[in-house]
């Protein structure tokens, strides 16, 4: 019974160091709220291009190299929502387009909404944001 266990926190340890070095050195930042673009890369065929998804990011879940962020956006007046892998290499890169005000972890309530009522209030730069050069 030990034994196993032991093992059990042998792989879990092990599994956690992968996680640390595989981890690119430094994440993009963004938050619940805020409008990105995520820029994908795509195959077609033997040619890659890139292709912008920009829309708000409504989730976030996950931890280490599993965490995954959905983002939303309405388009010819149907919502889509897209799920991307946080660390993919898929993912040329992540810009922030606009920082939005949010009192939540989870956006779900904005599906419900229609029009200018999804827009949320825009986030005013704070002091250590304008010395960051955010």
């Amino acid at each position: 019974m030990s034994q196993a266990i032991l093992k059990l926190v042998e792989t879990k340890n092990r599994s956690e160091l992968v996680e640390k070095q595989k981890l690119p050195a430094e994440p993009p930042q963004f938050e619940i709220g805020d409008t990105v673009d995520v820029h994908t890369k795509i195959l077609e065929g033997e040619d890659e291009r890139i292709q912008i998804f920009t829309g708000t990011v409504i989730a976030r879940s996950g931890s280490g190299l599993r965490e995954m962020f959905t983002v939303r956006r309405i388009v010819a007046g149907e919502g889509v929502e897209r799920k991307f892998p946080l660390h993919s290499p898929r993912i040329a890169k992540i810009e922030v387009k606009r920082r939005g005000v949010t009192r939540r972890a989870k956006l779900y309530y904005l599906r419900d909404r229609v029009g200018k009522a999804v827009r949320l209030r825009e986030r005013k730069a704070s002091a250590k944001e304008e010395a960051a050069g955010g």
